[in-house]
């Protein structure tokens, strides 16, 4: 098995779940199979001394399909 591993950012004004859940489910509209993802960092957006928002990176990990060629 060959796996590819793409990075992607997802924002969030409510948590970090909802901001890598919004990058994944993104994702899984064009990249089919997507078997784990790595949280690699969360931001915190400030405004005004509070917190208003997350920013994470995430990377994903695929099996990338066999294909035969003739």
């Amino acid at each position: 098995m060959v796996e590819k591993i793409v990075e992607l950012t997802g924002t969030s004004t409510s948590s970090i779940e909802d901001a890598v859940e919004l990058a994944i489910s993104r994702a899984s509209v064009t990249i089919a199979g997507i078997r784990e993802a790595t949280v690699m960092q969360a931001t915190a957006q400030i405004e005004n001394g509070k917190i208003c928002g997350w920013k994470v990176t995430v990377k994903v990990r695929f099996a990338i399909q066999d294909q035969v060629h003739e």
